[in-house]
């Protein structure tokens, strides 16, 4: 069935309609909190924007989902998930009302990075609850098609929420008042979510009672020596390790090629306007969307036609070789055609990936795995940054980056293939 299909099949369910809802709302909100941490941290016209404070403003962004995502769950299987839905979005907005005011007095920027971090948390519970939520309100044979929609119509709205952000700062501002504005309508927008979720009932969405559930402080320790079991599972299951080590590769060079793209940006391509550089940066977020897009229409086909195995090997190094051919000249265009190169390899081997572990992993540990997975496809990305801040220069023309990006696509293409066991395909019998 398409996207459209399933999605009109789901919406039918009144239940599903409210959390579907909510997370729409929530993601809206979102976007437009993303857009405002990325002009404070990179575009603000007072800053001189450095790759140490890229690499900071990536990290406030991504790594309360790499340290906080293996442990979510145990909070949100003993604590009423509808009430989450409801608190997370107050709480949030009232944190995002003091990074206005930190922002709008003009305090260090660490006091803002300090309630980023805990704005992004408490993000991590409510998204966690959602998804965990999923199942209370849709058939069971209806769940598949509920796990395909909601995540993509959330990326969705996401990217329509950066450019409603976008718009409010053309009306508010670029200055410090400007995007303490636009955080404060964040944070009224996402405590919008927390009407909707009221609507609920308050034990709709779980957890159901489980006597035999251990402590939190036992389940919190079961946290860790799951991952390790984790580890070790992926070990013996080189197809889904394989996959996920390609996920990873992309994600280390994506982060460092973004980190990258900003300072180049910031400084080589518009001599420090900073309107100038967050307008071209967002023609490339608009080129990765398409090739995101056009990557979960080609992925299914080419998979089928390659198998997984051949296909992400090919995606690693189309990813390595267009880079090269499109940065090296140092352009604004070809940052813009390397957003939309990335945007295709990367998701096309992300699905890749997901699928691999879905498929190979054994239903026991695949919560584990994933979790590994999502530790690694933030952590990565993060550890990039730090690499970009340590090797860029000011400008952020850096050949060695570039040469690095190539090289590590090139050598992730060729370690997965050498670690891949190769699947016997039968052709299908004349008729």
């Amino acid at each position: 069935m398409s996207y459209a299909a399933d999605l009109r099949t789901v919406l039918k369910g009144r239940d599903f309609r409210r959390l579907f809802s909510t997370r729409l709302v929530s993601q809206f909100s979102d976007g437009i909190f993303q857009f405002g941490v990325v002009g404070f941290a990179f575009f603000s016209p007072e800053k001189q924007t450095t790759a140490l404070q890229v690499a900071i403003g990536l990290a406030v962004l991504l790594l309360p989902y790499s340290v906080l995502g293996p442990f979510v769950g145990v909070f949100i299987d003993r604590w009423s998930r509808r009430q989450i839905l409801v608190v997370a979005p107050i709480v949030r907005g009232a944190l995002l009302l003091v990074a206005a005011t930190f922002v709008a007095t003009g305090l260090p920027d660490e006091f803002f990075y300090a309630v980023a971090l805990a704005v992004l948390g408490v993000n991590r519970f409510f998204l966690a609850s959602l998804g965990a939520s999923l199942p209370h309100v849709v058939p069971r044979d209806q769940l598949m098609m509920a796990n395909a929609v909601t995540p993509t119509s959330g990326t969705v709205v996401t990217f329509v929420g950066v450019g409603f952000g976008m718009l409010l700062r053309s009306v508010f501002g670029s200055e410090a008042a400007g995007t303490a504005l636009l955080l404060a309508t964040s944070g009224v927008v996402f405590g919008l979510s927390a009407l909707i979720a009221r609507t609920m009932h308050r034990d709709l969405l779980g957890p159901s009672y489980d006597p035999d559930r251990p402590q939190a402080r036992e389940a919190m320790r079961n946290v860790v020596t799951g991952l390790a079991d984790g580890a070790r599972h992926l070990i013996h299951h080189r197809a889904a390790a394989a996959a996920m080590g390609a996920m990873a590769t992309h994600r280390f060079m994506y982060g460092l090629a973004t980190a990258m793209g900003i300072i180049l940006y910031r400084y080589y391509f518009t001599n420090g306007d900073a309107e100038a550089a967050l307008s071209g940066v967002s023609v490339v977020v608009a080129t990765s969307a398409v090739g995101y897009g056009l990557a979960v229409i080609i992925t299914p086909w080419a998979t089928d036609r390659f198998t997984i195995e051949r296909w992400v090997p090919i995606m690693l190094v189309t990813a390595g070789v267009l880079t090269a051919i499109l940065v090296i000249p140092f352009q604004p265009w070809g940052l813009w055609i390397a957003g939309f190169v990335l945007g295709v390899t990367g998701q096309s081997v992300k699905i890749c990936a997901d699928t691999s572990v879905q498929r190979d992993v054994e239903d026991a540990y695949l919560g584990r795995a994933f979790s590994i997975y999502d530790m690694l496809f933030n952590g990565m990305y993060v550890l990039a940054a730090a690499l970009a801040a340590a090797i860029l220069p000011a400008n952020g023309k850096s050949l060695v980056a570039v040469a690095i990006i190539t090289i590590g696509y090139l050598l992730g293409a060729v370690v997965y293939r050498m670690v891949t066991p190769t699947r016997v395909t039968t052709p299908a019998e004349p008729q």
